[in-house]
């Protein structure tokens, strides 16, 4: 617990800079971040890296993070095209090594980098929006996280999805929703979103319940390739991805819901 509470201060202290800066400094983080996690999830499938596959999944992620404004102009409107060329030579790839790297790798990389690159591309464009979205996003993940180990300490009896993540429990999920609803009703009454109690209320209970989906989806993923933690970067933690998986669902919905005005 100790070497936990350590690692989440530094990191804190890391992040919330670049966080507040925004800009060129917080699009690299979110560069250096996505890359980290894609080693991590191309190493659950023994597919290295520096490989081939690797190679050009680091190049579809690149274009995948590349953002919707001032910076890297030169690819606005060709990232469809570009990715089509990388998934045509991926898939050649397959031919290439007889079959050693084959159609499911593929399918494997391209759903990575499209996991992966999503999820923070749309870190980005959040912070992008405001400072105070990206900070909403943030804090439903984690007051839904606190809510759920507390209220499934106390009051846990039913396990959630025992096969996936064996400790998670329904009244601790219900009990880290409506932590998040409160959240909500604070920001809502305090004004720093512009939007009613009631709606934002609902937005919220979607995006608590699929940041959670989003740290099962990663549970099922390790369960599957059998490894406790993505990684090891983060002491007490384990890797980005396994910080990062609830924040890879919320933060595109936030775009598709009409929280960012």
């Amino acid at each position: 617990m100790k070497t936990r509470t350590i690692t989440a201060v530094i990191a804190l202290l890391i992040a919330l800079p670049v966080v507040i800066y925004g800009g060129l400094t917080f699009l690299i983080a979110v560069y250096a971040l996505a890359y980290i996690a894609l080693y991590e999830i191309l190493k659950m499938n023994r597919i290295h890296i520096f490989s081939m596959p690797g190679i050009l999944s680091m190049i579809a992620l690149f274009f995948v993070l590349s953002p919707n404004d001032r910076y890297l102009p030169l690819l606005h409107g060709h990232q469809i095209e570009l990715l089509i060329s990388i998934s045509l030579i991926m898939l050649s790839f397959t031919v290439i090594s007889n079959n050693r790297f084959s159609f499911v790798d593929m399918g494997f990389c391209v759903l990575a980098v499209a996991y992966i690159g999503i999820g923070f591309m749309y870190a980005y464009e959040t912070r992008n929006a405001g400072f105070i979205y990206l900070i909403y996003g943030l804090l439903i993940v984690w007051v839904t996280d606190t809510g759920a180990y507390l209220f499934g300490r106390a009051l846990g009896k039913n396990k959630l999805w025992p096969r996936i993540s064996p400790n998670k429990t329904i009244e601790g999920s219900v009990g880290g929703t409506l932590c998040a609803v409160a959240l909500a009703i604070i920001f809502s009454s305090m004004n720093y979103l512009d939007i009613g109690i009631i709606p934002l209320a609902l937005y919220t209970v979607v995006l608590s319940i699929f940041g959670q989906m989003g740290d099962l989806v990663e549970s099922a993923l390790k369960r599957h390739f059998d490894v406790k933690d993505s990684g090891t970067l983060l002491p007490g933690h384990g890797g980005i991805l396994d910080r990062f998986d609830s924040f890879i669902f919320v933060l595109p919905l936030m775009n598709i819901l009409p929280i960012i005005q």
